[in-house]
């Protein structure tokens, strides 16, 4: 183990749902219902009238706050020896398209970029508090994935390339905010709200597409990218893309294959089927642990190092 987040607690207990009663108390936006029924919380926000989007200001977000929070308790973890010397505290952000793309009507370009310029303040906050030696961040990234599905609208581009190439640039320049020294990770995900995805990826494709993207745009070491693996998928055409990766050596492909609820005969199927497509990689759960009940945790980190020695 290289790195150890938070989780989701307190607030945050369901990723970017806790930004959206942030958005609505401010005093520059006004709720909205959506057109019709949507995948997560229905709710969006847009500037009231006469109000100029350029000119909204969403002050403090939280993140930085709660990771300068949770940095004071992760110290304490590891001076008694909880945490061992070498694992960094890692930092898991949403990109501004997952929030924006959930929770704002419009006009979705310049509060993206509003937003945008907020959550890099906060990370600025973060990176100055925090020694580089002991921090990894991590950019959360599934709304991205929502949009190439059609499932949410874009409002940078209707086709398919065109949306990756704007993905891609965004990626790339939040990635370029992560100083050296401070390792950085890409979550790539299809969604887990009520544990279900809001589409079922076909394969590997586009998530094998957006990490070639960032790997190819930064100038700066990339240390991991973790992708979801669906549970029904034991079959080697889901992992066939991850064949095109063009990952450097210091970059650890994670497959979020470990499924709880077909245990350990699961996940090596599911090995054994990525194993077509990639030889080396690590093994984690489809979108995190945090929404779990807490008492199937330990079970969870059992199998994980059960898998490990496998793998190993």
């Amino acid at each position: 183990m290289k790195r150890i987040p938070d989780g989701e607690t307190g607030i945050r207990d369901n990723w970017v749902v806790w930004q959206l009663p942030k958005m609505q108390a401010h005093p520059g936006l006004e709720t909205i219902p959506p057109p019709s029924p949507e995948y997560g919380p229905s709710e969006r926000v847009r500037p009231k009238p006469g109000v100029d989007a350029a000119s909204i200001d969403f002050g403090p977000l939280g993140y930085a706050e709660a990771a300068l929070e949770s940095w004071q308790v992760f110290q304490q973890l590891r001076e008694e020896g909880t945490i061992p010397a070498g694992i960094r505290f890692q930092v898991s952000l949403p990109t501004p398209i997952a929030v924006v793309g959930a929770f704002v009507a419009g006009p979705q370009g310049e509060l993206e970029r509003r937003y945008e310029a907020r959550l890099l303040d906060e990370l600025a906050t973060i990176v100055a508090a925090i020694p580089a030696v002991h921090l990894a961040v991590q950019w959360d990234c599934a709304v991205e994935f929502a949009i190439f599905e059609g499932i949410f609208p874009s409002w940078f581009g209707s086709s398919y390339p065109t949306q990756l190439d704007e993905v891609g640039q965004r990626l790339v320049r939040l990635g370029a905010a992560v100083p050296e020294g401070v390792e950085l990770g890409y979550h790539l995900c299809y969604g887990d709200f009520g544990h279900r995805h809001f589409a079922e990826p076909a394969d590997t494709s586009r998530l094998a597409a957006v990490a070639n993207r960032i790997v190819a745009g930064l100038n700066r070491p990339v240390n991991w990218i973790h992708v979801p693996v669906p549970r029904s998928r034991t079959d080697a055409d889901y992992f066939k893309p991850l064949a095109d990766l063009a990952l450097a050596p210091e970059t650890d492909l994670h497959l979020g294959l470990v499924h709880a609820t077909d245990g350990r005969a699961g996940a090596l199927r599911r090995i054994e089927a990525a194993r077509s497509a990639v030889t080396a990689f690590g093994i984690a759960t489809e979108c995190g642990m945090g929404r779990r009940p807490a008492d199937q945790i330990p079970a969870l980190f059992d199998l994980h190092a059960e898998l490990a020695d496998i793998l190993a």
